[in-house]
């Protein structure tokens, strides 16, 4: 594929890689990042940088090679979700999660549990049983209960912060919201109730005391134009707390598009959440564009590519704002394994990294913004896991 021409900053964050790659594949991994990498330049304030990894990372010495060097978190895609973790009942698979444990501890990156309890991606086995009957609301939660205390107990002491609970408030065209603004057409709510999301945090607790604790889900920092999905999860996690259950953060996923505007209030909600003790992470960020077709992933709008980078600019700029913003991941960073096309039609370009793996705007904006942020101050503390390092 035609190599698009970059900036000068973007030229050297390429040959930074390019050497990283060199290093990684003769078997000598980057333990000391670039000075100049988007991890060493966040740990100056003590701020996380993180990337989503899936299998497809880690077996290519490319992709390895910019996970190590630029991030210093990193969160299984889909290893350590029900599905894969416990596909036959009684049968754990934990390999794809041990493996991107491993590479974390090779590389002195902490790692994100993602996710404990969501409506996706569980076992056929599980869902099958609970439509056909022969697993009843009582064993169901019989179920979700084993499988977060054997899950947090695999990876205890490992794990920095676990995505508890993954989105389980409604958006404003859900159409049966609660009171309370929980979607309740979820899965888990529908046959166990909204009591289960306290439940499942007050489970994993006891399986690790010292992991971090979050609820994660998207437009739950103005993404969605009303603020209303935020307020809820502001009003429900106040509630939660004062009830004494050991939520520890919110996590905003942070998907976003350039077809719409930024979300204006992003600083002000992470802030909100944190003012209630709460430490606050972006947790899955990345900013779509409308492109040319999904393999070579062009945007049909020449600006598009300084929109994005302001776009992720500004995540960071509202991350870095709150003090209690300890960690920005992106999810994913190369265009070629971007689960944006599949979901997308006609959209793409939505990560750091093209799909030939050369730097974008989006890539120097955060970089020059980490290097100006130098001297801020640091962030709140980290937790036990992360002290440890």
């Amino acid at each position: 594929m035609r190599m698009r021409s970059m900036t000068a900053a973007a030229l050297g964050a390429a040959m930074v890689v390019a050497t990283a790659t060199t290093a990684f594949a003769h078997g000598n991994p980057p333990y000391h990042p670039p000075a100049d990498s988007l991890r060493a330049l966040a740990a100056k304030i003590g701020l996380r940088v993180g990337t989503a990894i899936i299998p497809y990372d880690l077996d290519h010495p490319d992709y390895a090679a910019i996970a190590a060097s630029q991030f210093s978190v990193v969160t299984p895609g889909n290893e350590m979700k029900w599905q894969v973790v416990e596909p036959t009942q009684g049968t754990y698979d934990w390999s794809g999660g041990d493996r991107l444990v491993q590479f974390a501890q090779e590389h002195g990156q902490l790692v994100r549990g993602h996710t404990l309890v969501w409506h996706n991606q569980l076992p056929d086995w599980l869902v099958q049983g609970v439509n056909n009957g022969t697993i009843s609301n009582a064993q169901l939660r019989d179920l979700l209960h084993k499988h977060i205390v054997d899950e947090v107990t695999h990876f205890k002491g490992k794990i920095w912060q676990w995505d508890v609970a993954n989105e389980f408030f409604a958006n404003s065209w859900d159409p049966h919201p609660l009171p309370d603004g929980i979607n309740g057409d979820d899965f888990w709510v529908q046959h166990l109730g909204e009591g289960i999301i306290a439940d499942a945090f007050r489970w994993a607790h006891q399986a690790d005391p010292h992991a971090l604790l979050f609820y994660n889900d998207y437009n739950i920092a103005g993404e969605d134009g009303t603020n209303a999905k935020a307020d809820a999860v502001y009003n429900w996690v106040k509630k939660m707390l004062a009830e004494g259950v050991p939520i520890n953060g919110i996590g905003d996923q942070g998907h976003l598009d350039t077809q719409y505007g930024f979300p204006t209030k992003m600083q002000e909600d992470l802030q909100r959440y944190a003012d209630l003790g709460l430490k606050v992470a972006i947790t899955e960020a990345d900013v779509r564009t409308f492109v040319t077709d999904a393999t070579t992933q062009q945007p049909t709008d020449p600006l598009a590519p300084y929109a994005q980078a302001n776009y992720y600019d500004g995540m960071l700029k509202a991350c870095l704002a709150v003090k209690n913003c300890i960690s920005y991941t992106v999810w994913g960073f190369g265009d070629a394994d971007s689960w944006i096309p599949g979901f997308f039609s006609g959209e793409g370009y939505a990560n750091l990294y093209d799909v030939n793996l050369q730097p974008k705007p989006a890539y120097t904006a955060l970089q020059q913004t980490l290097a100006l942020a130098a001297g801020a101050p640091h962030r709140a503390g980290f937790g036990h896991h992360a002290l440890r390092r």
